[in-house]
């Protein structure tokens, strides 16, 4: 393997932050002016069954001991997680040739995380928030516009208010992967994993 074709920065366990959430910190903020939607994740779920199901997100909550999503309580992944609180995600950069696995415990966000975070959302989605039963079937899209239309209505000239049914959910890791594309498909991979005096210990995998 000639280094003169390699053009991604190798991931060495010594580089690595001792903590994850700070190292896909730095991660993220190296990717955001390559990316789109750096906040787009794929959150995969199951049910108390084991049935698994997968599906994009934002990532619009990354704090120093979780990470978080906004959505309606009673889609599928909401059923998912009131059945079976734990989850994992991804995070994928292509062009630094880079992917963060996160998995972990679910809990509910504090009501006023929410809150915060609904009251800066543009009144389209708030009103969106109230008007969409997620994940339910629907006769038609003119049935969906209906019930926006009744929800604007609703709310003519106020402010709109987080619905009940629509939140946060925090994720705390309990296992982290960091993933850095390589030649030859002999990629580094770095875990970190609690450790028994609280922090984590970092370790590196095969490709």
């Amino acid at each position: 393997m000639s280094t003169a074709d390699e053009r991604w920065v190798p991931l060495e366990v010594a580089d690595c932050d001792p903590d994850p959430l700070t190292q896909f910190a730095r991660w993220y903020e190296e990717a955001r002016g390559l990316l789109v939607e750096p906040d787009a994740v794929c959150l995969a779920t199951a049910s108390a069954r084991g049935v698994p199901s997968a599906r994009m997100v934002l990532l619009r909550h990354r704090g120093p001991e979780a990470v978080g999503w906004y959505t309606n309580y009673g889609s599928r992944k909401g059923a998912d997680l009131a059945e079976n609180p734990v989850a994992a995600v991804t995070w994928y950069c292509e062009p630094l040739g880079r992917s963060v696995r996160l998995e972990g415990p679910v809990e509910i966000m504090p009501p006023e995380l929410s809150d915060a975070y609904f009251a800066g959302r543009p009144r389209g989605s708030q009103i969106g928030a109230h008007a969409s039963a997620q994940s339910t079937p629907l006769e038609s899209r003119a049935e969906l516009e209906a019930r926006v239309a009744a929800a604007e209505a609703r709310f003519a000239g106020r402010e709109v208010p987080r619905p009940e049914h629509w939140g946060g959910y925090l994720l705390r890791p309990a296992r982290v992967e960091f993933w850095q594309h390589r030649v030859s498909r002999l990629h580094d991979r770095v875990v970190y994993a609690p450790d028994a005096s609280g922090g984590w210990e970092l370790t590196r995998y095969s490709p």
